[in-house]
């Protein structure tokens, strides 16, 4: 991430159509994904919606934002704490990145964040994030939490489900257990929000991933 922070950072202030901070990005994440030797296969591009959307993608390594990075079709802002905004370099490219910092501890902070990121969606940024909140530690699916279903809904917008298969076979313990491998990143048909309970939509986005996963085990 530092070798993309200065020259991403640099960028986000004066490439507003974000053409080289989203090239610089892809290719940081796909000489990581290549210094690993995994390949990686994308299927489902068809469903990517015409409009803003969140991508919600199961998370079970530190791999997954590389893989999302270098190869989900569509431009997108991530959802991470809050404090990365401290981290050298990272936390100044996610600040100027317009990334969504949200503070977890801070339950009034949090909302404001949301309710921010929101209106940002609504103007036509999409999100990624990993609502299990997070990593996995033996790559089976979390509870999903339901603060990213109602982001969708505040927003407007559908959910479209990521599937990232293969990834606990390639880093069984961590990046430093990095083996070479093949990964699947899958999109799946949008899942529209609109007068829908947030634990439905979420349950529903759950059990699309869960049943991916059950049927490439």
């Amino acid at each position: 991430m530092f070798g993309v922070g200065i020259p991403g950072l640099v960028l986000s202030v004066f490439d507003r159509r974000r053409l080289l901070v989203l090239s610089i990005t892809r290719g940081w994440a796909r000489l990581i994904l290549l210094c690993a030797g995994v390949k990686v296969e994308v299927e489902g591009r068809e469903h990517v919606p015409a409009g803003p959307a969140i991508y919600a993608a199961n998370h079970v390594s530190a791999l997954d934002i590389p893989l999302l990075f270098a190869h989900l079709p569509v431009d997108f802002r991530i959802i991470h704490k809050r404090s990365l905004y401290w981290a050298p370099v990272v936390g100044a490219y996610l600040y100027f990145g317009h990334h969504v910092g949200v503070d977890r501890k801070n339950a009034f902070r949090a909302k404001r964040s949301l309710k921010l990121a929101a209106e940002r969606i609504r103007g036509g940024m999409s999100v990624a994030v990993f609502p299990e909140g997070t990593r996995s530690p033996d790559g089976r699916l979390q509870p999903f939490k339901r603060g990213t279903f109602v982001l969708a809904q505040d927003a407007g917008v559908p959910v479209v489900p990521v599937s990232l298969l293969g990834v606990k076979a390639v880093v069984p313990a961590g990046l430093v257990s990095a083996r070479p491998g093949r990964v699947v990143l899958r999109l799946h048909p949008a899942v529209h929000t609109e007068g829908r309970p947030a634990e439905a939509v979420a349950d529903e986005v759950r059990e699309i991933i869960a049943r991916d996963q059950e049927t490439a085990a």
